[in-house]
């Protein structure tokens, strides 16, 4: 049982925050592209970023800001351009779009953290994003988290957002998250893009260990194509206005707040499982009986990100063959005889034996996994026994269709 509860708002259901998003015409679509996610006040800041070698300027620029001072009052995120790949050219376009807000916000542009999202190898409209600054500022509302989740958007088919609550002795204290992702996915660190907000009052270094072991269980742990983003980041803002106590050690209520961190987290991963591009449901791997966290955690994304895995699910075969050949090369010890398997409710394997099974009401399971209505039954449910260690791990993944190769064919074109 969670002691935490969902409620309306994501990145604006915490206090002191309010967002904004709009069409300022970067994006050729004329869809929304320009987004604002502003603390009244100066926040906690930590984040999470792409190990890639080819980053983004926006990446280069959060990872300089937090390391001169770990707080943030506003972070700007525009959709279209990628900003990566673009040389010494798109870090000058990277500092100028701070300090544009800056000067419309009235703060240092030290108090903004930037991120992109788009074709790689494009700079930001410059012209376009700082003519639609005054807008963007102007609209900023504590009910503007559709707005900003929309904005963020590229090749998601929906925005994905949530909030939490619990309680803090007698006083509220929220996280409320967005995110975007569909393809390129498959994060070292984290996802594409992801936001938090949070009003607890919590000390700089814990609140990015915090958020390091929440992506480590969530956003890390999820694969759509196995290919990690040059934009991957996680940024977590907490500015302390639920005025509950200074919580600056491990302990319980770190631990509640720990919790409701991930577990935002965790749904937002899943969230963009579920959309991943051409996918149409959400893969759970279940790994349990390894000798640690990590390990567990490396079979399950091994499964969930295998192509064959993917393919046999889309075509609804339930070949559990795939997903012993996926676990063996993990790169985790462990003794084939303790293999076991189960799809759904079919147990397929135990203690290396293959075992009968109705594989037509398993094609049946596979079938009846639809993407659309975010319910239990688009989930595919594969859980895997390594051993007899405590170790548990779980991944996110979705189905490799059709689609996916002619949205990735045609993406610049």
């Amino acid at each position: 049982m969670t002691d935490w509860k969902v409620i309306e708002g994501g990145v604006t259901a915490p206090r002191g925050y309010r967002a904004s998003g709009i069409t300022a015409g970067l994006k050729a679509s004329g869809l929304p592209d320009l987004a604002l996610i502003v603390s009244d006040v100066d926040a906690i800041a930590a984040g999470v970023f792409t190990t890639s070698q080819v980053r983004a300027a926006c990446v280069d620029y959060c990872r300089q800001q937090l390391q001169a001072k770990p707080s943030a009052k506003a972070i700007l995120c525009n959709s279209g351009q990628a900003n990566a790949a673009t040389g010494a050219a798109g870090w000058t376009d990277a500092v100028d779009s701070a300090q544009a807000l800056a000067q419309v916000l009235n703060i240092a542009p030290e108090s903004i953290l930037l991120a992109s999202t788009g074709v790689i190898g494009q700079r930001i409209k410059m012209d376009i994003l700082k003519a639609g600054i005054p807008k963007l500022v102007e609209e900023l509302s504590e009910n503007g988290n559709a707005a900003v989740a929309k904005a963020i958007m590229t090749t998601d088919l929906v925005p994905k957002t949530i909030a939490l609550e619990t309680m803090f002795g007698d006083r509220p204290v929220r996280v409320g998250g967005i995110c975007k992702g569909s393809g390129m996915i498959h994060p070292n660190m984290a996802t594409m893009l992801a936001f938090v907000t949070c009003d607890a009052v919590v000390s700089p270094a814990l609140w990015q260990e915090m958020l390091s072991r929440a992506a480590n269980r969530s956003f890390n742990q999820v694969t759509v194509d196995g290919d990690t983003s040059t934009n991957d980041c996680l940024i977590a803002l907490a500015n302390g206005a639920s005025r509950t106590p200074a919580i600056t050690a491990m302990g319980p209520e770190a631990e509640k707040l720990e919790g409701m961190l991930t577990a935002v987290c965790e749904y937002l991963a899943k969230a963009i499982a579920r959309d991943g591009e051409g996918a149409t449901c959400l893969i759970e791997v279940q790994v349990s009986g390894a000798e640690d966290e990590a390990s567990a955690c490396k079979v399950a994304k091994t499964i969930v990100g295998s192509s064959l895995v993917k393919s046999a699910i889309f075509g609804h075969d339930p070949n559990w063959g795939r997903i012993a050949a996926a676990a063996g090369r993990a790169g985790v010890h462990f003794d084939q005889n303790d293999l076991e398997i189960q799809l759904g409710d079919f147990v397929l394997m135990q203690q290396g034996q293959p075992l009968p099974f109705d594989r037509n009401a398993a094609n049946e399971y596979l079938k009846q996994a639809k993407t659309g209505e975010y319910l239990k039954e688009d989930t595919v449910l594969i859980s895997v026994k390594i051993g007899n260690g405590s170790g548990v791990g779980k991944a996110w993944g979705c189905d490799l269709s059709y689609d996916y190769v002619k949205i990735n064919a045609e993406y610049t074109t």
